[in-house]
């Protein structure tokens, strides 16, 4: 007769505990990865000439696929006002080929949504907007100057998508009130298509 080590028949805990916290964190990825992934865009941003005058301004769209309704959010956070705003202007992508009305456009107090909340318009604000015949500038009109505080607006434009994917780069202006109105360079929206 042969003799079994006694070892051999006994379940060792530390053999039964790994695989039980392997288990539901395996799953848990796998359920994240079959949702779809909020469209931002990345962190890293490559340029071929870099500016040290280029300032990233917050932005927010609801959807990146291609020819799809989406939601675009130009933030003006407190940090990136300097002074009062009586006139912003937009200047789009000459390859962005996406057609925006002045009645798909709105500015609006927003809250910058996070984890747990989203990004949306708390209160309208009303405006005038202009939007060139060739579509690559936005001309924004507040009825009353945007003001330096802490509050954060945004100005919301509702399109689809354009067919063409890309990175696209939405600089802004802003137009100061004062004996002398000048418009200077605000910063970057970058926007993202897949």
């Amino acid at each position: 007769m042969i003799k079994q080590k006694e070892n051999s028949k006994k379940i060792r805990p530390v053999r039964l505990i790994i695989p039980m916290l392997m288990i539901p964190s395996l799953l848990g990825v796998l359920a994240l990865a079959k949702k779809p992934i909020l469209a931002s865009p990345s962190s890293i941003q490559f340029q071929w000439d870099p500016d040290p005058n280029f300032k990233r301004l917050r932005s927010f769209q609801t959807s990146n696929k291609r020819m799809e309704r989406s939601s675009y959010y130009f933030f003006l956070r407190e940090r990136a006002r300097k002074t009062g705003i009586l006139k912003l202007t937009i200047k789009v992508p000459h390859y962005f080929k996406a057609k925006i009305k002045p009645e798909n456009l709105s500015l609006c107090q927003a809250r910058i949504g996070g984890f747990k909340t989203r990004t949306k318009c708390v209160k309208n604000i009303p405006a005038l907007f202009e939007v060139t015949e060739n579509q690559n500038e936005i001309d924004v009109f507040p009825d009353q100057p945007i003001p330096v505080d802490k509050k954060t607006y945004a100005v919301l434009m509702k399109i689809r998508n354009p067919r063409k994917s890309g990175m696209f780069q939405f600089h802004g202006y802003a137009q100061s009130p004062g004996a002398m109105p000048m418009s200077s360079y605000m910063g970057t929206w970058p926007f993202e298509v897949e």
